[in-house]
């Protein structure tokens, strides 16, 4: 703002020299003023704009940064489920008597470990679920329950065909003990979780997510022989040490018993588990019977298919057109088989009418869609001749067709 200039008292002198000074003493004033004027606002100035550096500078910084955003709400329905039966899955550990190389003695060796699912407590005793192939073999069997205490375990009874087994321990220290759900009811999608100890019991009760991916029928080799079972396939991880654990819906109900017997080697992504609605009859009459009581024809078998055409034309003499089936290859003493009046070479392709393409085809119609007592008439080939032979099935303690 310009200031008005304070003029003093004129004295006598020329007019023209009296203008200049006029002049002269109000630009010095002028000066002065300005100059007051800038030394006390410039550091203000100064000041202002270093706080609006600062204050770009801040915001630059902030936005640079990672936003962090409120908690998004998580689904707890998976959350509680796995709380609900994780303290119910244990961790099994198979013993087997191996010689020292130097002492030349035998000792208790950890052969393996896996997992089970404890679904019955009964006084002073409760069970476990887990895989055959966990506990084969064993000389002893000890459980780790999910205080991190080791028990000695029964072995109730087994099945390999199924890869099914039932163990007993005692109740101390059980605090959980799990449910089943129907696996029928399974959709395609449906969110899963497995529960287990991959790789040992240092990675116990290990949790991993995913969903069902499909329900197939797999071919699976085991110590009784090769066999079809049905599975629920999902992509949650099953790693070794998860065998015998529990696959869980969201309900916290286990639809499934984890199994690496089924996966395949260098697959990822791929995780298999028995049904629940399989796993019910068989624990039920292991619990009942120790052994599952199935019914056997008293042969050896091998399929039609992996043998050469030599083989299929000149030793068992069959037609060009048939070129699958179960071949005998030894018929068992006073076997049903044997008082049949089945002979080594014939060749079995159908039962009561249904195909039969291949052993594990011939085994499974017979445990599952027969039972002991029955009698039933198999289509077989002899010396290039189609025959009928009926049997009368009897039951026997062990998978052997």
């Amino acid at each position: 703002m310009d200031m008005m200039p304070f003029e003093p008292t004129p004295t006598p002198q020329p007019k023209r020299r009296g203008r200049f000074m006029s002049w002269l003493a109000a630009s010095v004033a002028g000066a002065v003023i300005g100059s007051a004027a800038t030394w006390y606002v410039a550091p203000k100035w100064i000041h202002s704009e270093a706080n609006s550096e600062n204050a770009a500078t801040e915001a630059a910084a902030k936005s640079e940064a990672l936003p962090l955003q409120p908690t998004a709400n998580v689904n707890t329905n998976m959350i509680a489920a796995i709380n609900n039966v994780a303290d119910a899955v244990v961790g099994v550990v198979n013993i087997q008597k191996q010689v020292d190389f130097f002492s030349e003695q035998a000792q208790d060796t950890e052969a393996g470990t896996g997992s089970g699912v404890i679904f019955k407590k009964d006084g002073n005793a409760a069970y476990i679920v887990t895989n055959n192939h966990v506990i084969e073999g064993a000389n002893k069997v000890e459980v780790a329950l999910a205080n991190g205490k080791k028990v000695k375990a029964e072995i109730v009874g087994a099945d390999a065909l199924t890869d099914l087994a039932v163990l007993k321990i005692p109740a101390e220290g059980v605090t959980k003990v799990a449910s089943f759900g129907d696996s029928s009811k399974v959709k395609i999608g449906e969110p899963v979780a497995a529960i287990g100890n991959p790789l040992g019991l240092d990675l116990s009760r290990t949790v991993t997510e995913g969903i069902v991916s499909g329900k197939r029928t797999m071919p699976v080799s085991t110590s009784a022989g090769d066999w079809e079972i049905d599975v629920i396939q999902t992509d949650a991880a099953i790693n070794p040490g998860n065998s015998g654990g529990a696959l869980i819906n969201s309900a916290g109900q286990v639809i499934g018993i984890n199994s690496m017997k089924i996966a395949e080697t260098g697959v990822e992504g791929l995780g298999f588990a028995i049904p629940s609605e399989n796993v019910k009859p068989i624990v039920e009459q292991l619990m009942k019977d120790g052994k599952i009581k199935r019914p056997y024809l008293g042969v050896q078998l091998v399929d039609v298919a992996d043998l050469s055409d030599d083989v299929r034309t000149n030793e068992l003499k069959l037609p060009s057109n048939i070129t699958s089936g179960a071949a005998i290859t030894s018929v068992e003493p006073f076997s049903p088989a044997a008082e049949a009046g089945l002979k080594s070479k014939d060749v079995i392709t159908a039962i009561n009418g249904e195909k039969i393409d291949s052993v594990s085809a011939l085994r499974k119609y017979l445990y599952t869609k027969t039972s002991v007592g029955d009698r039933i008439k198999m289509t077989v080939y002899r010396d290039g001749f189609e025959t009928t032979v009926s049997v009368t099935l009897k039951a026997r303690d062990s998978s052997q067709s």
